[in-house]
């Protein structure tokens, strides 16, 4: 598998694979996935040459950074790239008030405790070694100061605030101790991720869902300050939360949700242009990320050996760039969207 290394500060940096493994789905996202079930995901991960994983305490109340555990334990350190969040502290409760019912599922009994403070990050990170069972985690991003987890633009700016005053110098510490290799924001709106930009000295930021064959808005001013300054993009949900990967059938998923009327239009019209030029739609979807400059990887998820071996093949397929310019003609792709 291709690979890309980003070194922003000049400390070695870091060598990420195209393809990278988002491991919320292991932690029993949506439906419970079985230990051996996790593990055979893993190593099929392992089997296509990814070498980026990124998990969370968030993901399954812990599940996930413990299920990765045994399965990096036999890893040299070195061959692979390890990222996790800091901002949210899980404290053990009654089952019956554990976070993520109904969305998470057989998970351990705990609740999450929003800490974006200086302590909170170190606690955060010390336990994450812990579940993970390794010596080191090269990257920290701080999780979800976003309106779409705190439910309004004022709540969100407060929860920024709390983190650039204290927290934030946490991971300037860290980074700065040689103890992480770089720090930034696991975010789901890139507006947001700009205003992180603009406050301080971060390295890289995981985007979830706002650079995609469908969206392309962090272009009109985040992704040229990215490019401005040298910060690196991890890109998630490079399918939009399905839609992009099932086409725009009945009932597909945009944003976590069915899709709306004039989101079905719009990915009937890309997926028409996209078999003009024999070309698949998903295909069309994992690749557009990967030709802006500032993208380092795209990590969607997998439940399945299956699913992580089909996006692996999807890297290979061999797109012509009359598809782009075709996209672009028809007002389906923004103009200035980079296209290799």
């Amino acid at each position: 598998m291709k690979t890309r290394h980003f070194d922003r500060i000049g400390n070695g940096g870091l060598t990420f694979t195209e393809l990278g493994f988002g491991t919320a789905p292991l932690g029993n996202l949506y439906r419970a996935v079985s230990d051996e079930d996790a593990k055979a995901t893993l190593d099929a991960a392992w089997a296509t040459g990814c070498r980026y994983y990124d998990t969370a305490p968030l993901y399954g109340l812990g599940l996930s950074e413990t299920r990765l555990n045994p399965f990096l334990r036999g890893k040299k350190r070195d061959d692979y790239v390890l990222s996790s969040k800091v901002g949210r502290l899980m404290r053990a409760c009654p089952p019956e008030q554990r976070t993520g019912i109904g969305k998470f599922f057989d998970t351990p009994s705990r609740q999450e405790v929003y800490d974006y403070s200086y302590d909170g990050v170190m606690r955060s990170f010390e336990a994450s070694l812990e579940r993970l069972g390794v010596d080191r985690i090269d990257i920290l991003f701080v999780h979800d100061v976003d309106i779409f987890t705190h439910g309004s633009k004022q709540a969100s700016d407060l929860r920024i605030e709390e983190f650039m005053r204290s927290g934030y110098y946490g991971l300037l510490s860290l980074r700065d101790q040689g103890a992480i290799k770089a720090f930034g924001g696991g975010i789901n709106e890139w507006q947001v991720a700009q205003t992180l930009a603009e406050r301080g000295d971060f390295d890289l930021f995981l985007l979830a869902g706002r650079y995609t064959l469908l969206e392309q808005e962090a272009l009109t001013s985040f992704l040229p300050l990215c490019q401005k300054r040298g910060i690196g993009i991890v890109l998630g949900g490079p399918y939009n939360s399905g839609i992009l990967a099932t086409g725009p059938k009945p009932g597909a998923y945009y944003n976590y949700s069915e899709a709306p009327k004039d989101i079905l239009e719009r990915v009937a019209r890309i997926e028409a242009v996209c078999k003009r030029h024999g070309v698949r739609l998903i295909e069309a979807a994992l690749q557009f990320p990967l030709l802006h400059p500032s993208v380092v990887s795209v990590i969607p998820g997998g439940q399945r050996p299956s699913e992580v071996e089909s996006n692996r093949s999807l890297l290979d397929a061999k797109l012509p760039a009359a598809l782009w310019a075709d996209l672009k003609q028809e007002g389906l792709m923004r103009a200035d969207a980079p296209n290799g």
